[in-house]
């Protein structure tokens, strides 16, 4: 027998994209960012980077929650890449979380990066994609 999921609100917005990938996207009565073609040399931010910032955002919160839950400041930094990649079924994004946790081990970095992957929503989201991975690196490449 299949599990029910209940749900309690929290939070909700709505995003409105009237113009494509050319004009504005926007929050109402809030947040008004001009997009544009990621391929194109033109002002604006896509959904490559918006997709970025939302997964990086939201990973960076949980691991602050887990480091607090472990006693630990928050000095967890998420560096995520997406890759728009042309696949035989269309277009893709590829997208790797990078996570660098300097103040404790790889162990424990590892173990906290697989608890933030599975309770950051965004995470969650991905995880059912083979195009998502989530890495422990123990610096940044420049």
């Amino acid at each position: 027998m299949a599990k029910i999921k209940h749900y309690i609100h929290r939070y909700e917005t709505e995003a409105i994209n009237n113009d494509g990938v050319n004009g504005v996207a926007y929050i109402p009565n809030g947040l008004a960012v001009a997009v544009s073609h990621p391929l194109e040399d033109a002002p604006g931010t896509n959904p490559e980077q918006l997709l970025g910032l939302s997964l990086s955002t939201c990973m960076s919160a949980t691991l602050e929650a887990i480091e607090k839950e472990n006693g630990l400041p928050h000095l967890a930094e998420v560096h995520v890449h997406v890759s728009m990649v042309k696949s035989t079924d269309g277009l893709d994004f590829l997208v790797t979380a990078q996570i660098h946790i300097p103040h404790i081990t790889h162990s424990q970095a590892v173990d906290f990066a697989h608890q933030a992957e599975h309770r950051c929503p965004v995470s969650k989201l991905l995880s059912h994609s083979d195009n998502y991975t989530v890495e422990v690196v123990d610096s940044f490449k420049s």
